[in-house]
């Protein structure tokens, strides 16, 4: 059997390089506190939110207007009993022209559905990908959350 992973995709009215901005774009979609250049091939950084949810990405594959990839470096989630749950795994943004349209195809390799977190990541990255992704190349303007200090 193929191990499933956590995937989701939406499709645009825009360039796949609009969504290739945007998706680098890491401050303008995803909440917390970011840490380093997200836009640079083999450039390191991280992410925190409160004490629930800390990860160091590289960014191991940029083509323009196709794909992104990080690699997950460290993490550590407070809400599940293998902290480090995300060490190891791989971020992934497919870009394709579909018709006239992009569509953005993100897929958290490595996070499968007997992995505690799935659940809660689901929704967490549901909402960050087809709402504030999605928003910020269809509009310009991202729905990350406010950043708390």
């Amino acid at each position: 059997m193929t191990k499933q992973h956590l995937t989701t995709a939406f499709t645009v009215d825009e360039t796949p390089e609009a969504a290739f901005a945007a998706i680098n774009n890491v401050r303008g979609w995803w909440s917390g506190d970011i840490d380093g250049a997200t836009d640079q091939l083999g450039a390191e950084w991280t992410y925190r939110y409160r004490d629930l949810h800390y990860s160091k990405q590289k960014i191991v594959e940029l083509a323009p207007g196709k794909r992104v990839v990080w690699q997950v470096l460290d993490s550590y989630l407070s809400f599940v009993k293998d902290k480090e749950e995300w060490n190891g795994t791989t971020i992934t943004f497919d870009i394709a022209d579909k018709d006239g349209k992009t569509e953005v195809k993100f897929t958290h390799v490595g996070l499968a559905p007997e992995d505690e977190c799935f659940d809660a990541c689901s929704n967490a990255w549901g909402s960050y990908i087809k709402g504030s992704l999605r928003d910020l190349i269809a509009t310009g303007k991202g729905q990350p959350n406010a950043v708390e200090h």
